[in-house]
């Protein structure tokens, strides 16, 4: 075990002293008395040869050469995202420590080469190989494996099928999302039927079609199973796919280089263009007029167009009226969060898509109860749960998921022993949290306090009472389900990143579990 790298590399990470050398008796089995040694060698150890003091032009020091030469694009995107998943299946320090320094080498067929530094290499391959296996099939596919070599192994490159220049600019549509990986329940049929009858009829059906609904439920999936679709069958239409983040900065980037025709070239000449989180489009003035008229265009000429968002198209004050109109011109459809039922057939297929072999379906179980935001969830709770079975080889279970999972969401209400509260039983518990009066509350006050309040008891109302957003929106005040649904979204980004606000919410979220009498007291 390389103990003089893993020691400088935990100290690297500013990390004191005593918590890398856990980390490293954690890892590597050493006993506190090698530990003990290697430091000394590394301390002490007098070095080989005399080294000049840089002059000050030299000590500058170079940047360090690459270990992915050339790398395919596409290849660098997909590295990211798998290492995101790494982050969610692992603790952070074992991330920094193993995973980080691994660079991508080549995508062979379905094998992904890997490069890991020569100190490190042996004990990556033989202890994260499941992990990585994992993490890499969720974004490259099911049959994907993957290959750990040293930075300066050979690799044969695949043979190229077309040059750079007949490449399309943007990422490829994403393989992985399919009509047929899409898990259909009550809460997504609707837009699941729309989306499939653009796919089989572009420019017919629903023109244009608007898909709406919180992160992580499936707006992206079925914007890229159209196109995947119509790639396949719809005898050489064009396809082109993008985000609204990234038609921006190739629009600034066109206005810069002197390139806009190119650019409009690039848009306007195909019969399906698909655009995800368009509320990225408001205050972007010059980009918002450039997009109409693309818009425009496409829609004379009987392009489809496919849109998501976070939100409804009233609910963007920010963006010109004119597109407002156009995108609520075709079919609006919403993707809400998935039931329990739902949750459960998502995990079973990752799990089949995945290859995971299961003792029982008691894992899947704890998780579908804990994780009920959404599908991405859901699928990173469960890689967090696989990858320590990975590393600590016990069976993947019920029991297992409850304690990978304790810390990150909240254990579920058991089930029958008391009825859900009510909005106005909600309403009560926060206006005595946040001292204020329930007149204020349902009130159209704007303040800071009045409207973190208002928007922690439609959160609170939506996980725990059962009701649906019209019917939140009608006990707030009369205001709409979009309103319930902003309220929602601002109070979970808020929890995330707001400790003290998690404290109090999780709080009352306690409270509301207690018989009445009890948080009464």
């Amino acid at each position: 075990m390389p103990a003089r790298w893993l020691i400088a590399r935990c100290r690297s990470r500013n990390r004191p002293s005593g918590r890398a050398d856990s980390v490293f008796l954690a890892l590597s089995g050493l006993s506190r008395r090698g530990l003990r040694n290697a430091r000394e060698a590394l301390v002490y150890s007098p070095p080989s040869r005399a080294v000049a003091r840089p002059s000050a032009v030299s000590r500058r020091t170079p940047p360090k050469e690459s270990i992915t030469p050339g790398l395919n694009p596409q290849l660098t995107r997909d590295w990211a995202l798998i290492q995101s998943q790494l982050r969610q299946a692992v603790p952070d320090f074992t991330f920094e420590i193993w995973l980080a320094p691994l660079r991508p080498r080549a995508l062979i067929d379905d094998t992904l080469i890997v490069a890991a530094p020569d100190e490190i290499r042996s004990w990556v391959a033989e202890r994260f190989a499941r992990v990585l296996q994992t993490c890499a099939a969720a974004i490259l596919g099911p049959r994907t494996t993957v290959e750990v070599v040293a930075p300066d192994a050979p690799v044969a490159q695949r043979p190229a099928t077309a040059t750079a220049a007949e490449r399309p600019a943007e990422p490829e549509l994403h393989p992985k999302f399919t009509f047929d990986q899409f898990v259909i329940g009550d809460a997504n049929r609707f837009a699941h039927a729309a989306a499939l009858a653009v796919a089989e009829l572009p420019g017919q059906a629903y023109n244009p079609l608007f898909l709406y609904g919180l992160p992580g439920l499936g707006k992206t999936h079925l914007l890229h199973a159209i196109g995947n679709y119509v790639r396949a069958h719809g005898g050489g239409l064009r396809v082109r796919s993008t985000t609204a983040e990234r038609f921006t900065n190739q629009f600034v980037t066109a206005v810069q280089t002197q390139g806009t025709e190119g650019f409009k070239a690039r848009y306007r000449d195909t019969d399906v263009l698909l655009i995800d989180d368009v509320q990225f489009l408001q205050r972007k003035v010059k980009t918002e007029e450039e997009f109409f008229h693309t818009f425009n265009a496409l829609y004379e000429t009987g392009s489809q167009l496919v849109l998501t968002c976070d939100r409804l198209p009233a609910d963007m004050a920010a963006l010109e009226a004119r597109l407002l109109e156009r995108f609520q011109a075709g079919l609006v459809a919403e993707i809400k969060a998935p039931d329990f039922a739902t949750r459960l057939t998502i995990l079973r297929k990752r799990v089949q898509h995945d290859g995971i072999d299961l003792p029982d379906e008691g894992a899947l179980h704890a998780i579908a109860h804990r994780v009920t935001a959404n599908a991405r969830a859901l699928e990173g709770a469960l890689i967090r749960v696989v990858a320590y079975h990975s590393l600590t080889n016990r069976p993947i279970d019920g029991a297992l998921a409850d304690e990978v999972l304790s810390g990150l969401y909240p254990a579920p209400r058991a089930v029958g022993r008391r009825e859900s509260p009510s909005i106005e039983q909600v309403q009560e518990l926060v206006c005595a949290a946040f001292e204020v009066t329930r007149a204020a509350l349902l009130s159209s006050g704007r303040s800071s306090h009045i409207a973190w309040a208002r928007q922690v008891a439609m959160y609170l109302a939506r996980r725990h009472t059962g009701a649906s957003l019209p019917a939140i929106g009608a006990g707030f005040g009369g205001r709409s389900h979009t309103t319930v649904m902003y309220a929602c979204r601002k109070a979970g980004e808020r929890l995330a990143a707001d400790p003290a606000a998690q404290a109090l919410v999780h709080d009352l979220e306690r409270r509301l579990a207690e018989p009445r009498d009890d948080r009464a007291n």
